[in-house]
């Protein structure tokens, strides 16, 4: 059994005194490219990666749920009937903010959301033990991990006939609603619908979802994380306003969604929206073709010509929607200096990881170069690891 999943057990073993029914995973994921584009219904290109969440579950003879997990020394539990008044409210509010500890509303607010989509189901208290080795905070999505492994082993326990779909629209509810983060659904669909070696292409319109062949390991390239430990929070700061500034922007254009506006709107854009508004919309529309670029370009060229691409993202996320920080920028300078194929920062920003797609045999002089720089600079010296395109939700036991 996978050390992290072991984990899981005994925590639910101390928790119960028994062994659990079921241990379920969900992986983080890796945004290769589309920032910010999936709430504007527009594309999107990650991959989940090897650093899993798992829950390790089981069946109560009541009506309670009760998480428990190694981010926290208390379990929390509530009734199930409960749910609803704790996390009802609009989308976006947190009904009961501060009620529960914000890890335990990601796992209770599936639940709740899963009830929701499927309202007739017949269910049982739950025990659920969560532990994993997906950093919290570096852009890396540890939310969307726990928000799959709970969906995934909550439709087996209660038997509800989820589709992987039905689990990603959940997860995005709980995130959305229970904890009050305006995130897409990217996350949740990169987590639990991922395939090996590959990315996934999603249209966050239609929901329609592409596996593209990466190559990595074909052309002895790796994918190197950054880990800045700046940490970030989707359900506070800036990420909410940069959507504000999206929605503004599409409202004045005239669209429902800035996937409809194109690269050759963009000059009558500017002179009907104010610079900031401007500015943050250029970034999505431009990210948009980027990603439908980059798409074309795996499948005609391979993965070593994509790299003025990831660096034209990094550079529009940094001037245009203005959620780098010094860390990250000084990350995807120095791998690039050192021969870095492409490098971006990578999630929602405002701190977190940077990714590069780096040789295989100058890794060691990257993360190297990185280090120094981090250092020349007065930085906490920067976590680094590489990410292998890897599989989504699965049982474990």
């Amino acid at each position: 059994m996978n050390p992290t999943a072991q984990v899981a057990a005994s925590l639910f073993s101390e928790l119960t005194g028994a062994s659990p029914d079921s241990i379920w995973s969900a992986p983080g994921r890796a945004n290769l490219i589309g920032e910010h584009t999936d709430y504007n219904e527009g594309f999107v290109l990650p991959f989940a990666i090897e650093h899993r969440t798992y829950a390790a579950v089981g069946r109560r003879d009541d009506g309670i749920i009760r998480v428990a997990s190694t981010f926290d020394p208390n379990p929390v539990e509530v009734a199930i009937v409960e749910l609803s008044a704790l996390f009802g409210g609009a989308a976006g509010e947190a009904v009961q903010a501060g009620s529960v500890p914000e890890w335990a509303a990601y796992p209770l607010g599936v639940a709740w959301a899963a009830l929701a989509r499927v309202p007739n189901s017949a269910v049982t208290g739950v025990d659920i033990a969560i532990a994993s080795d997906v950093p919290i905070g570096a852009g890396l999505s540890s939310s969307a991990a726990i928000e799959g492994a709970t969906a995934a082993a909550l439709d087996e326990l209660w038997s509800l006939d989820l589709s992987l779909l039905d689990m990603a629209k959940i997860g995005r509810t709980a995130e959305n609603q229970a904890v009050g983060a305006p995130t897409g659904i990217m996350d949740q669909v990169s987590s639990i619908m991922g395939e090996y070696d590959a990315a996934t292409f999603l249209d966050c319109r239609s929901y329609e979802t592409q596996p593209v062949d990466l190559g990595f390991a074909r052309e002895h390239l790796s994918v190197l994380v950054i880990d800045t430990k700046v940490k970030h929070s989707h359900s506070t700061g800036g990420y909410g306003e940069r959507r504000a500034s999206c929605e503004l922007g599409a409202r004045t254009l005239g669209v429902s969604a800035l996937r409809d506006v194109t690269v050759a709107d963009l000059e009558r854009a500017k002179t009907l929206l104010d610079d900031v508004t401007f500015r943050r919309v250029a970034h999505v529309v431009t990210e948009n073709q980027r990603v439908l670029d980059t798409v074309d370009t795996l499948r005609a060229e391979g993965p070593r010509a994509i790299g003025g691409l990831l660096v034209a993202s990094h550079v529009s996320m940094r001037d245009d929607f203005e959620i780098s920080v010094p860390e990250l920028d000084t990350a995807v300078s120095a791998a690039l200096d050192a021969g870095a194929v492409g490098a971006r920062m990578t999630g929602g920003g405002f701190g977190g990881a940077a990714i590069a797609v780096v040789e295989v045999d100058k890794l060691d002089d990257t993360k190297a170069a990185v280090a120094d720089a981090f250092d020349r600079a007065g930085f906490v010296e920067p976590h680094q690891f590489t990410v292998t395109p890897s599989h989504g939700v699965l049982r474990d036991a």
